[in-house]
């Protein structure tokens, strides 16, 4: 298939073109590289540099399929904001959908989040749930979940709302718990934990990208899914990386008691199966970080990059 991918050269983005190119499939990876291009040159790969909320800036004539991933990551960077994050992650969502309709593309992957939810006090976070959002970020990814569902007799739309990504990406991230966590631990030989009994649930990078491709495989699982495997506490997070880094863990104090969890049950039903743990990737990191191949820097962290590059980032490319 010939597909396009927005964020394509984001945390994510970085991990999942190689594999829809090993798959066999010819990529169009649209970004506006705020924070740089990691993607290899390939034959079946063209990247372009633009902004997703300019409708003129990308051609989805041969389109088969789009892979929408890109938004203003994580509540923070969404705060800093809000009319930027409405732009990305709704009105351009909503552009980009019309316009794959008018141009006749079938298939359209959407990358939610699962802290669509809100603060829930069930066990078992499922997506027949009432969505509660409760920062710009999540309000926005509800807004673009609505407006992907409303093409559903035109396209084939599948919605996925993932856990907190974790594991290693030529585009890294260190804002994210598990990343942050082990790598502060690796620094400091401290970790700080704020509060500890907050629930998140996250989910491998290996995982959530072989389930966009997965999905490309699988047409006739539409709709929306949860995808997260291994809903853990803060606490239990940093217990994890002690295993494998020296270092001592402290607890102080939060004015953040929000916890997060989902039930991935339905994913489940449809044959999709994860094969990494959290465990695992605190292990990788750990490796690349010893053999040198990872260090903390500024462009790692979302927030402190777009605030440092602020008059850019508000700006249409």
């Amino acid at each position: 298939m010939k597909l396009f991918v927005t964020g394509a050269c984001g945390y994510k983005g970085s991990v999942l073109v190689p594999k829809l190119i090993a798959a066999g499939h010819e990529v169009i990876a649209f970004d506006i590289q705020w924070f740089g291009n990691f993607l290899r040159p390939h034959p079946s790969l063209t990247v372009i540099k633009g902004d997703v909320r300019n409708p003129e800036a990308y051609d989805l004539t041969g389109v088969d399929g789009v892979i929408h991933l890109s938004s203003v990551a994580n509540d923070p960077c969404g705060d800093l904001d809000p009319k930027l994050t409405w732009e990305i992650s709704c009105l351009a969502t909503m552009q980009l959908a019309d316009r794959a309709r008018r141009q006749g593309v079938k298939r359209f992957i959407y990358a939610s989040s699962g802290s669509v939810y809100g603060v829930k006090d069930e066990d078992q976070v499922t997506e027949d749930l009432e969505l509660l959002p409760i920062s710009e970020y999540n309000k926005t990814k509800m807004c673009g979940e609505r407006i992907l569902l409303s093409y559903s007799d035109d396209m084939i739309v599948q919605i996925v709302r993932p856990a907190t990504v974790c594991g290693l990406s030529p585009r890294m991230r260190l804002d994210v718990s598990v990343n942050m966590l082990t790598v502060q631990a690796l620094d400091n030989g401290r970790i700080t934990v704020f509060g500890g009994d907050q629930t998140r649930p996250n989910i491998h990078i290996d995982d959530i990208t072989d389930l966009y491709v997965f999905l490309l495989d699988h047409p006739e699982h539409t709709g929306v899914y949860n995808a997260g495997f291994e809903n853990l506490s803060i606490g239990q997070i940093a217990d994890l990386v002690a295993r494998h880094v020296s270092a001592e863990v402290v607890v102080t104090p939060s004015n953040d008691p929000r916890s997060y969890r989902v039930n991935s049950d339905r994913l489940l039903a449809t044959g999709f199966r994860p094969k990494k743990t959290v465990e695992d990737a605190i292990k990788e990191i750990v490796g690349e970080y010893r053999q040198g191949s990872l260090r903390s820097e500024p462009r790692w962290n979302n927030l402190a990059w777009m605030q440092s590059h602020v008059a850019e980032v508000s700006k249409v490319a």
